[in-house]
């Protein structure tokens, strides 16, 4: 239990306030990597991971959490920290954290509405890797082409083809993050 009352924000107003900041900027320019730092959260959770949730989670958005972030220990420290609700059907989300292979099938994921599209989900997806190399991005927020390691070309592409529905990402690693959302056109690398 004591996992679960550990590892928040020491000072809450400032880290959230500098968190959805850089959230924002990498969302605002996809390709660009931010970092992110001040949450523990238990494992497989990055720290980038664990501010996002911090910043952008709270009771009204619920979560996804796939494959080995759906465990108890993660669940407990998002109901202490969070207060959101957590969801067993992808359809239901708001968010969904885990890994690429876990969160597939993507396009399960609530992509908005005609008239609602911001009633999209957001994938917090953990990479292994996340470099400013490979696929190539491009779109609003980038001035000519950007690149980024991607875990997979083809679902994003797709993803993008339902623009302005859609899901938006944020890929993350250790403590950084790029964000990708649906209006970026994603090409191979």
């Amino acid at each position: 239990m004591s996992e679960a009352l550990s590892g928040g924000f020491d000072t809450p107003s400032v880290q959230s306030a500098l968190a959805f900041r850089a959230a924002m900027t990498a969302m605002a320019r996809p390709g660009r990597i931010e970092t992110l730092a001040g949450a523990a959260a238990p494992a497989p959770v990055s720290p980038a991971a664990a501010v996002l949730l911090l910043t952008l989670c709270d009771a009204e958005t619920p979560v996804f959490l796939a494959g080995a972030h759906d465990r108890d220990a993660v669940r407990a420290w998002l109901a202490f920290h969070c207060g959101a609700p957590l969801v067993a059907r992808r359809a239901e989300a708001m968010f969904a954290l885990g890994r690429w292979e876990t969160l597939a099938p993507v396009a399960d994921f609530p992509a908005g509405t005609p008239e609602y599209p911001d009633r999209a989900a957001t994938l917090i997806v953990e990479v292994d890797e996340l470099h400013p190399e490979g696929a190539g991005l491009s779109g609003p927020g980038i001035l000519g082409t950007a690149r980024l390691s991607l875990p997979e070309v083809a679902a994003f592409r797709a993803n993008h083809a339902r623009f302005p529905l859609g899901f938006d990402s944020f890929l993350t690693c250790g403590n950084r993050i790029a964000g990708l959302p649906r209006s970026t056109r994603v090409e191979a690398g």
